[in-house]
């Protein structure tokens, strides 16, 4: 499903414009942003969790040349599905 599918279906179950959904949607999106940056998780009820996790420095190796490099340490972002979206994709 596209953001484009996404917003018409809000419009669609809210019974509001679609302009008005993709701004919905929109601030959402941009609330998630926000508490992801300022307290690294964010919890949504039947939906899971978002969390920023750190990861170290580490060594690896360039596949093509076989050469040893340094990978720096990262943030990257982790995502823990819920009991419920869970039972949904399973057919629960």
């Amino acid at each position: 499903m596209t953001k484009e599918e996404l917003v018409s279906e809000i419009a669609k179950k809210a019974n509001v414009t679609k302009k008005r959904a993709e701004i919905t949607l929109n601030t959402v999106i941009e609330a998630i942003h926000k508490a992801l940056k300022e307290h690294g998780e964010i919890e949504v009820d039947q939906l899971g969790t978002f969390k920023v996790v750190e990861r170290k420095v580490r060594t690896g190796f360039n596949p093509q040349t076989k050469a040893i490099i340094t990978i720096p340490d990262t943030k990257t972002l982790a995502f823990i599905a819920s009991q419920t979206l869970k039972d949904i994709v399973n057919g629960i």
